[in-house]
């Protein structure tokens, strides 16, 4: 008999770094990977990057963790038809990471999303598969192809001032001459053709009203200096190389004047399609009052404010977000911006019901069960979530139905194309 202090080894054990290992891989994952298994049925998890589901690979280890590897599939034996050579030369193994999927067809890629957003809600979110199909059926395409739609790209700078994007879960600088999913406007700027000795990161927008900025983070200061188009603009600092003080956006008949290191939505149909989303899903009417947290600019609030006519209320913490909203939003009396964190203005009662609506867009960790909470206890006839995670989303939908409220709808829209980023919005209502 085996000690449980002695267990056998299992083949994974003996791996390190860069060693090479022949796999076929499964499903995809959240992350922008598949999930394998070496030693057999029941062996160690391997999240591969750069492969498809059922693809017989070679795949070279880069991370070990005690419950499971990280790895690259470096040579393909049997491809899947769902393959196709990447357009960027920088997204290979050990290239750049901000594109996870320009191996894959833009049909499978919708399917990959799909697929994760499913798992996700089936893991974390508790739905089974009946439940799932009763709200939701695929990943939508944005307008557009799946280039050129990056309308807000920073790129980090490395030690001979090489500007770039980052290697997969690394602070390794990938130099390049060019990024294919950036918007055609950024494209032509001269930021990539030259080196920035004095920098740390490099920011460029292209805004919907046509105006090109581009920004520069002098080395020494702090912020966010990656290759990830979710990641939202961090730090102080940021100086102006050229290009307007702010930027206009345009949604529907409404437009924003907004600084151009402030969120905004980074495909350029995005915030047109999620807005039109969340308003389809509330069906708000004359007279609702309604919240929008973690509300940025007010877009989400202008669009309800405009239809109810009645008292919307906008949380945002950042200051850049509050002033967008105060300044965009003022010919309309009736929202009030409130900055603080949602968390504090619903404990704190900076914001009070009761409510009748309420649009959520917190960041990528999601709402969290205190704010989920919160909004429960506030009696709101409807909410809709705006999540950039589906695994955040999951998790707080969990919380959600543990309160006795149910998932009654959601859509996901592929805002993110080439990369393994879906947006979600999800309408949640109190069970009946």
């Amino acid at each position: 008999m085996t000690s449980p202090d002695f267990a056998p080894l299992s083949p994974a054990d003996d791996l390190v770094e860069g060693d090479r290992i022949e796999l076929v891989v499964g499903a995809p994952a959240h992350g922008g990977h598949c999930v394998a298994r070496f030693g057999g049925e029941h062996g160690r998890v391997i999240f591969v990057r750069h492969a498809l589901p059922g693809e017989r690979v070679t795949a070279e280890i880069t991370e070990r963790h005690r419950g499971y590897l990280r790895a690259d599939a470096v040579e393909i034996h049997e491809a899947s038809p769902d393959r196709v050579e990447a357009p960027c030369r920088f997204a290979h193994p050990g290239g750049c990471g901000g594109c996870d999927l320009q191996h894959v067809t833009p049909e499978a890629q919708l399917r990959w999303k799909t697929q994760v957003v499913r798992e996700q809600l089936g893991r974390l979110g508790g739905l089974t598969p009946e439940d799932q199909d009763k709200v939701f059926v695929r990943t939508e395409p944005l307008p557009g192809g799946p280039l050129g739609w990056r309308t807000r790209v920073r790129y980090a700078v490395d030690a001979l001032g090489r500007p770039g994007l980052l290697q997969h879960r690394s602070h390794q600088v990938v130099p390049v001459d060019r990024c294919l999913i950036a918007h055609p406007a950024i494209q032509e700027l001269d930021l990539l053709s030259r080196t920035w000795p004095e920098s740390a990161a490099l920011q460029a927008v292209a805004s919907g009203g046509g105006d090109v900025v581009a920004l520069e983070r002098p080395a020494g200061t702090s912020g966010s200096s990656g290759g990830d188009p979710t990641d939202e603009p961090g730090g102080t600092g940021l100086v102006r190389l050229s290009g307007p003080a702010e930027v206009a956006e345009t949604v529907g008949d409404r437009t924003w004047q907004v600084a151009p290191e402030g969120f905004w939505q980074v495909h350029p149909e995005a915030a047109a399609t999620l807005t039109a989303a969340v308003l389809e899903m509330l069906r708000p009417a004359a007279g609702e009052v309604a919240w929008d947290l973690y509300g940025g600019a007010g877009l989400f609030a202008a669009a309800v404010a405009e239809v109810t006519g009645a008292r919307t209320t906008v949380v945002e913490s950042s200051t850049p977000g509050v002033a967008a909203a105060r300044a965009n939003l003022a010919d309309l009396p009736q929202v009030e911006v409130v900055q603080a964190a949602v968390e504090t203005a619903l404990s704190r009662r900076r914001i009070t019901g009761p409510v009748d609506l309420v649009v959520l867009d917190p960041p990528r960790a999601g709402a969290g069960a205190r704010v989920v909470r919160g909004i429960v206890a506030s009696s709101p006839r409807a909410v809709a979530y705006v999540a950039c995670d589906p695994a955040a989303l999951a998790r707080d939908v969990k919380t959600f139905r543990s309160l006795g409220w149910e998932l009654a709808e959601l859509r996901a829209f592929d805002c993110f194309p080439m990369t393994q980023h879906v947006e979600c919005v999800a309408l949640l209502l109190p069970a009946l």
